[in-house]
This record gives structure tokens, C-alpha cells and sequence, in this order.
């Protein structure tokens, strides 16, 4: 098992938001003891000179070898985080995407590699079941209530009391 902690800096990121029948698509977070913590949509580190539309782009290319459609303009956000006693800093750009017609069809996990080798779950999770007591939570801090907050914007039944409990 990899022991991942947060980089020195602020980075800045690219994050995509896939979504199946109403739940998102996410990665697992594990601690050291490999208990699931809590759960991201999958993208990336933005690198030198390159835009955050084309990070995304190349991140779901590298880690699940697709193209992904950009469908939003991004939501922004500031992620000052602890995990296993570091601090990380993140800057954010968080759009919706869209898989290939039929990409992962029938399957409720996708299994990929990080560059480091590090092997990586990813499911779709209703939004109902994180950053509840019991549940895992939903990375970036925040980022549920952002969800919650924009309906509109993301076309997802987020009126359903469910949700919010």
C-alpha cells in the first residue's frame, strides 16, 4: 500500500464530475490502515502552462484511457485539507463530464493506476450516503453542499430530502 500525503505547495487541480443514474463518480480515499476515509471525483494536478480543460482531458485519458466530454463551465474551489496529519492546499476547477457512449456500461467500479503505481477504486456513489455519520466523506470538504446548492446547474433531483439528512 502507498502512503500518499499531501504536496509542500498549493497545487492546482481538475477535478470531473460523472454522473450514473444520479450518483457521482468517485474515488476512494484510504487511510494508512487502508479504511475507506472518504471518497473524490477523479482528474488531476494541472501542469506548468497547461489549461485546466486540457488537464481534465489528459487526466481521464491517462487514468481510465478515455475521452471525456467537458459539459460545464467550472465551479472554484479553495481545499485546505489534513490527511494523516499533513496539510495540503488545493485550488480547484470542478466541471461535469460526460463518458463515450457506453464507456464502463454494466460495471459499478472502475479499477486504474495512478502514475505511482498506486491501484485505485472508483464508483458511483449517491450523494445521500456521503458526509453522513457512518458514511464516507465527500472530498473536497464542501463540495456536497456546493452540489446540493446548484441543482440547476448540475440537472440532478438534489430537492429530494434524502439528500440532506
Amino acid at each position: 500500500m502507498t502512503t500518499w500525503r499531501p504536496h509542500p505547495h498549493i497545487r492546482v487541480v481538475a477535478l470531473g464530475l460523472n454522473w450514473r443514474d444520479g450518483r457521482l463518480l468517485a474515488a476512494e480515499v484510504r487511510d494508512d490502515a487502508g479504511r475507506l476515509k472518504g471518497v473524490r471525483p477523479l482528474g488531476g494536478e494541472i501542469e506548468f502552462g497547461e489549461g485546466w480543460q486540457t488537464a481534465l482531458l489528459r487526466e481521464f485519458d491517462e487514468e481510465l484511457g478515455i475521452a471525456i466530454v467537458i459539459t460545464s463551465e467550472p465551479l472554484m474551489m479553495e481545499n485546505i485539507f489534513a490527511h494523516e496529519g499533513a496539510t495540503g492546499h488545493e485550488v480547484m476547477f470542478i466541471a461535469e463530464v460526460a463518458f463515450p457512449d457506453g464507456a464502463f456500461r454494466g460495471q459499478d467500479r472502475i479499477d486504474f493506476r495512478e502514475d505511482d503505481g498506486e491501484e485505485i477504486v472508483a464508483r458511483w456513489f449517491d450523494l445521500a450516503d456521503l458526509d453522513v455519520e457512518g458514511g464516507p466523506s465527500l472530498y473536497p470538504t464542501g463540495l456536497k453542499d456546493v452540489l446540493v446548492g446548484t441543482k440547476d446547474r448540475f440537472g440532478l433531483a438534489l430537492n429530494d430530502p434524502a439528500l440532506r439528512r
